[in-house]
């Protein structure tokens, strides 16, 4: 789908199939709509009183051969509620609600005048990139293995934004750019997150990784393939992974837009065990089938870099997708075991559940060799995160104030919710220590995903560090199960806010 920008202009001759209007409630048009009654000859008012639209949330109404308007196949009449009480929150709804009737409508060309309803504190450049992001995610589905699938953008094929004259026309430009690199982020993203794991397995994501590099003139690749992470002593990750016919494989990508030698890199770990059976602390069966989303980490790391390089973002980027299965076999690591760690450290394993940490914390250790400016990981860690913070909020745990401030900051920005959670060695320490190892990797029941945030903080002292686990967030359980893209709005704002920091 093509989106753009075009000045308002009520005798744009263009032809659109379908114009969208706002109307507030008790039927109170916007100020486009206004215009455009007028030139219909007060068709709209009429349709009014004979259709009871009174502009409420949820309500829309889609009109037809209007009198004066030939242009337009169609016009689209949707209730914005009560002006004074619009916000974020409906203006998301409204959108949502847009996009699932243009879905149905089908028509190919849209001019869409919802962006210019007022928000307080939001402007046109968040109102036009999160209508992009929306009206995307609204009409996405994952149909790759249905024999009757309908593709909706073949029906969408352009979406024009009306813009006011006195609008800042490049910073609705930028907007435009901005939403379809993050919407095009989160659909490859969710794409590969929805896979079955019969398909999306360490090596599937690999060769995803290596065609990305590909593609594009500053990108490079590298894979670390399980005999290598032994023979470097990557021991606590390839336990994870023995018990596998799919063995681990870490896959590497470096985005150089910046071509500065003293520039430092951003380094974005996601975790990606692409099935969770729990290992041997097997995992009860209900749900078991969403394991498949324990990868969602090295899916969102995967799309920030890919939106990242059609942005042009003049940094360096380093992302690793930490890939593996937990299964079960007679070569599973065990309770009991004690794992050496990369960093040295020995690590008792009191779980096999709680194995995302025992990847991570050698990931975390090997990318000291950047020499990085900060390193991000994204992980579906803790099913503690979701009971302390539901499916609306990511967890951050960091071991720098200004980092956290910095994340913080980027999920306002984007609407993508970030909640920090301390991190206090003496509240962590004794919960997990061992008897027989240097540390233990389940501290128990109590803040668990605070305590594991503390376990990976261990090997993340030589760099700033924030870790984001998105075990709440990262997909929509049940029913509707599916990827989210989540927190790829906020890690994009995050490097999109780097990239204009004075060098």
């Amino acid at each position: 789908m093509k989106f753009d920008i075009i000045e308002e202009d009520i005798n744009n001759k263009e032809e659109y199939h379908c114009i969208v209007l706002g109307v507030f409630e008790p039927y109170i048009l916007s100020s486009f709509a206004e215009k455009i009654d007028r030139i219909s000859k007060r068709y709209l008012n009429i349709l009014y009183h004979t259709n009871k639209f009174e502009g409420k949330i949820g309500q829309s109404l889609l009109l037809s051969h209007i009198p004066h308007l030939q242009q337009y196949k169609h016009i689209l009449l949707i209730g914005c509620g009560n002006e004074q009480e619009l916000d974020e929150y409906y203006f998301q709804k409204i959108i949502e609600k847009t996009a699932l009737i243009l879905r149905e409508i089908r028509d190919e060309k849209i001019l869409f005048s919802l962006t210019q309803l007022h928000l307080i504190g939001k402007d046109i450049y968040w109102k036009i990139s999160q209508s992009i992001h929306i009206i995307e995610t609204s009409i996405y589905s994952f149909n790759f293995f249905k024999k009757d699938r309908v593709v909706y953008n073949n029906f969408l094929k352009k979406i024009s934004f009306i813009v006011d004259k006195e609008s800042n026309i490049s910073s609705c430009q930028r907007a435009v750019k901005h939403g379809v690199a993050l919407t095009s982020g989160i659909k490859v993203a969710k794409d590969i997150a929805n896979m079955p794991p019969n398909i999306c397995t360490p090596l599937y994501l690999s060769e995803k990784l290596i065609q990305l590099s590909q593609k594009y003139d500053n990108t490079t690749a590298s894979l670390i393939n399980h005999r290598m992470m032994k023979e470097m002593g990557m021991n606590a990750y390839w336990a994870v992974g023995q018990g596998a016919e799919n063995t681990p494989i870490m896959s590497i990508i470096q985005y150089d837009g910046n071509t500065d030698t003293k520039t430092n890199p951003i380094v974005l770990i996601g975790k990606g065990v692409t099935f969770d059976s729990g290992g041997l602390s097997i995992k009860p069966s209900y749900r078991l089938d969403e394991m498949k989303f324990d990868m969602c980490g090295a899916a969102a790391v995967y799309g920030t870099i890919y939106a990242a390089i059609q942005l042009a973002l003049p940094l360096k980027i380093i992302g690793v997708l930490a890939c593996c299965e937990n299964l079960i076999h007679s070569r599973s690591f065990r309770p009991g075991d004690i794992l050496t760690t990369l960093s040295g450290k020995t690590v008792e394993v009191l779980n096999t559940d709680a194995e995302g940490r025992l990847i991570l914390c050698d990931v975390l250790t090997y990318v000291e060799r950047f020499n990085p400016d900060v390193v991000i990981d994204v992980a579906t860690l803790t099913g503690a995160c979701e009971i302390a913070l539901g499916n609306y909020f990511t967890g951050l745990i960091s071991n720098q104030i200004l980092l956290s401030k910095e994340l913080v900051t980027a999920s306002k920005q984007a609407s993508d919710p970030v909640w920090c959670l301390p991190l206090e060695k003496n509240a962590c320490k004794k919960q997990l220590e061992s008897n027989f190892a240097d540390i233990s990797n389940d501290g128990g029941r109590a803040g668990g995903t605070i305590t594991a945030g503390y376990f990976l903080s261990l090997f993340a002292n030589k760099y700033h560090w924030a870790h984001l686990d998105i075990a709440g967030t990262a997909w929509k359980k049940g029913r509707d199960k599916g990827a989210t893209g989540r927190p790829i709005a906020m890690l994009l704002q995050f490097l999109i806010n780097r990239s204009h920091r004075p060098q």
